[in-house]
């Protein structure tokens, strides 16, 4: 989220109930259902009391099957503590957002990125597969790791702007694209409201719809209702005609106790919410924000919605500016 928006809107945040011990859908098998089990229920480094005694990694890693990796920023080296989602094919890996931290001492990714890939490799062979970052939005903690892949070998980095964001998606002229990884299709979604350049991911291997600060277990800011209507109502319509095993977005900000939240700029979270959203929360959302016909706040379990004000909205669109 916006470091910005955060801080400009944090005395009006009114937060609703979590409940985070959910199913996955009937037509999905066992296997599926106890690996959702597991991401559900996975307790993620949180921070801690005074930051100068954290011993956690910068980057926590999940693996959730053979080639899919959550990754996690350490609170402590920047509180957004935003996901970070690696998804290999045989022939590209997909690098989703690349962190708040630039620098490659404090928060290594590339390096990281590195090792999964050693892990993938078969023994004395040389990976050539194509390393394509893309980003769920154009808000800075989203970004600021790029500059460790670019000018790297065999890494394509999708600017987190319009015209890079256009150039490679061609949104203007469809609302989804299919990107081949090799033997592992990706769908992105545009789905600005949040954000202009938003988009959010579908990965058909794992079921999984990735969309980063569009719906995620906290507080999302919408910088424009009226899109954001729309993308939500895009993608519980993606979700009623593919099979979606979770719902994950880029940030935790509520605690697993109804109603409770973490204060802004916190860098110790002992008691957080599952990461982990359903298809029936986003079917939720819609039907709320179909209902209304101006933008007022929507109270979720673990989701809360609300439109921004003229002053974050005037800072976003500088920030933009800046970027583009």
């Amino acid at each position: 989220m916006n470091n910005i928006v955060r801080t400009t809107l944090s005395l009006i945040l009114i937060f609703g109930c979590w409940g985070n011990t959910v199913e996955a859908k009937d037509s999905f098998n066992e296997s599926t259902k106890q690996k959702i089990l597991s991401l559900q229920q996975k307790k993620w480094a949180h921070g801690s009391p005074d930051c100068k005694l954290n011993t956690d990694p910068s980057i926590e890693i999940f693996q959730y099957d053979k080639s899919s990796y959550v990754l996690r920023q350490n609170k402590c080296t920047n509180y957004e503590a935003p996901f970070i989602y690696v998804l290999f094919g045989s022939d590209k890996i997909l690098i989703l957002d690349t962190g708040a931290t630039e620098s490659a001492v404090d928060f290594p990714l590339y390096d990281t990125v590195q090792n999964l890939i050693l892990d993938q490799s078969i023994e004395g062979e040389i990976d050539e597969r194509e390393l394509l970052v893309i980003h769920s939005h154009s808000h800075g903690d989203h970004y600021a790791g790029d500059l460790q892949f670019k000018d790297k070998p065999n890494v394509v980095v999708i600017e987190p702007n319009s015209a890079g964001i256009e150039a490679f998606f061609s949104f203007s002229n469809q609302e989804q694209v299919e990107i081949d990884l090799g033997g592992r299709k990706i769908t992105a979604i545009y789905s600005p409201g949040h954000q202009e350049e938003a988009i959010s991911i579908y990965d058909s291997q794992t079921q999984w719809l990735l969309t980063g600060d569009t719906f995620y277990p906290g507080y999302v800011y919408v910088k424009d209702w009226d899109n954001y209507k729309k993308s939500i109502k895009r993608l519980a319509s993606f979700i009623e005609e593919n099979g979606v095993s979770a719902i994950l977005g880029a940030h935790i900000e509520m605690t697993s106790k109804a109603g409770e939240y973490y204060p802004i700029g916190s860098t110790y979270q002992p008691d957080e919410a599952s990461l982990v959203l359903m298809p029936k929360d986003l079917s939720e959302l819609n039907l709320q924000l179909q209902k209304q016909n101006e933008s007022e706040i929507i109270n979720l379990n673990g989701l809360i919605v609300e439109e921004m004000g003229l002053l974050s909205r005037t800072i976003s669109h500088i920030a933009r500016w800046i970027l583009q």
